[in-house]
């Protein structure tokens, strides 16, 4: 079952807290949970290259509360915050009210899943081997401190007649162990002969016991 479910749908409420954290009415539910998706897209598209892996959504009856992690935060912020204030007042007229944004910097994006998997479909999309381009990211990111990783590739790799999977993978990756950090990251590289999906495990060890993710009995509604 652990090879059949997405790691962090597998753990989310256990061991990993939900993107997006507030509460609604059957009426506003539909509406809010849409506005986080275009919120996504929105960032992710007007940001493609600030290496932007995770946003949290929290909401009160006030504000939305936006946190950005991102590996390039100046791509974000510009000179003197110009462009940071030009992306609350986007995502303000898409809420349509007060939007409060904190952007968190990921100081490590070598092993960050999201980011290596986004990585990788940037260099296919270069025409890249990517057979190389696996290799190097499980090299680079076993030397900064990676436990086990597992990278897998799907589509017509080097532009062959026939879709195929290959995967690399080095060191261990429990999936089915809950106790275990493991990040997920998925990536498509649309090139000119197919779409290429990229999948990318990073182990990181086991949570710390004393403040290892959420208590078994913590529950919050999500968006």
């Amino acid at each position: 079952m652990g090879q059949k479910v997405r790691p962090t749908g597998f753990r989310v409420g256990i061991t990993e807290n939900w993107n997006s954290r507030w509460y609604a009415t059957k009426q506003e539910f539909g509406r809010l949970l849409v506005e986080d998706q275009r919120i996504r897209t929105f960032i992710k598209r007007e940001y493609e290259f600030a290496g932007i892996p995770k946003i949290e959504i929290e909401r009160d009856r006030e504000r939305v509360h936006i946190f950005l992690h991102t590996a390039r935060p100046g791509v974000i912020i510009g000179r003197k915050g110009a462009k940071v204030d030009k992306l609350k007042e986007d995502l303000q007229k898409i809420c349509g009210r007060e939007v409060k944004l904190e952007i968190r910097e990921v100081t490590n994006p070598e092993v960050n899943a999201q980011l290596v998997a986004e990585s990788i479909a940037q260099q296919l999309l270069k025409r890249a081997a990517f057979r190389r381009v696996m290799k190097t990211a499980i090299k680079t990111s076993r030397d900064k401190g990676a436990q086990g990783i597992r990278i897998q590739v799907s589509g017509r790799l080097g532009g062959s007649e026939m879709a195929r999977c290959e995967a690399f993978s080095e060191g261990k990756i429990p999936l089915q162990t809950l106790s275990a950090r493991v990040e997920y990251g998925f990536a498509e590289a649309f090139t000119t002969y197919g779409a290429i999906g990229v999948k990318c495990w990073i182990y990181h060890g086991s949570y710390p016991e004393k403040d290892g993710g959420l208590s078994r009995g913590a529950h919050a509604k999500t968006g």
